[in-house]
């Protein structure tokens, strides 16, 4: 992540999410929607009557925690800082070393 924050500025950045939002997924995420496909077509050809299989069937679902609904403030809060501790990162706010 530094090494995109050094070489992107945030109106790039902004960019190419209102570019994702538009045209869909880049990135592995849309691999693994693409190999889904071909998982499905494979499936499919595989198989008999009945249920036809989905590319949604092949498609991993990443990061479940994400459903999950947020704590309060304080606990989002301490969550962050301690990220930004992990990372290295230095706490900005006012009157903080």
């Amino acid at each position: 992540m530094p090494e995109l924050l050094a070489r992107c500025s945030s109106d790039e950045l902004a960019e190419w999410m209102a570019y994702e939002h538009v045209a869909g997924p880049i990135g592995p995420e849309r691999q693994d929607i693409l190999h889904g496909i071909l998982a499905a077509t494979v499936a499919n050809a595989a198989r008999g009557k009945g249920k036809k299989a989905e590319p949604k069937d092949f498609v991993p679902t990443w990061d479940q925690g994400a459903k999950r609904q947020p704590g309060n403030w304080q606990q989002m809060l301490a969550k962050v800082q301690a990220m930004n501790a992990r990372f290295g990162g230095a706490d900005l706010r006012e009157g903080r070393p």
